[in-house]
């Protein structure tokens, strides 16, 4: 469970707002650019974003009960080999479908148990609901993490989503 005293939902709207800086910046990439290949993440730009908002479509689908299939199967899996315009509002979409499935958790206590393939193994998860969401929120956090490298290698000035940044009121005192 979360323990910072925001409920899942509030949490996720500053994932979402760091997001949407993360992505303007992404958004000034050249196609070479976004696809371009780094040793760290998911080698790209482009196939480590894809893999979050993947990741997002699955958690999702866990929290709701739902089957979830293989990673090829899934709808984020095209957007390996697309521009970023089209992956950019399929994952608006995603937020819009994410908001609401942690609306309607009633109780973040509920266990959660699912199969997953990692690392070429199958393996077992037991969690509950709100162990499953604090992984969807830090799960982009880390690769969050990962673009932010990759985007300063390039030139760009990736700095600073931090939550007491953009979510905290601050002032200035005169010296």
């Amino acid at each position: 469970m979360l323990t910072s005293g925001l409920a899942p939902a509030d949490a996720y709207e500053y994932l979402v707002l760091a997001r949407s800086k993360l992505l303007g910046w992404v958004r000034e990439l050249s196609d070479e650019q976004y696809a371009r290949e780094f040793p760290i993440g998911h080698r790209s730009v482009r196939a480590t974003l894809v893999h979050v908002a993947s990741a997002e479509w699955g958690y999702v689908r866990r929290l709701r009960g739902e089957p979830v299939p293989p990673i090829a199967e899934r709808p984020f899996s095209r957007f390996q080999t697309e521009p970023f315009g089209p992956f950019e509002g399929a994952w608006a979409d995603q937020a819009q479908q994410t908001r609401a499935a942690l609306q309607e958790v009633q109780d973040w206590s509920r266990p959660v148990e699912y199969v997953s393939r990692f690392s070429g193994r199958d393996r077992r998860y037991r969690t509950t609901a709100g162990g499953l969401a604090t992984q969807l929120l830090f799960h982009e956090v880390h690769h969050r993490a990962q673009v932010m490298f990759m985007l300063r290698q390039m030139g760009y000035p990736a700095e600073n989503l931090d939550y007491s940044v953009l979510a905290f009121e601050v002032e200035d005192l005169e010296p």
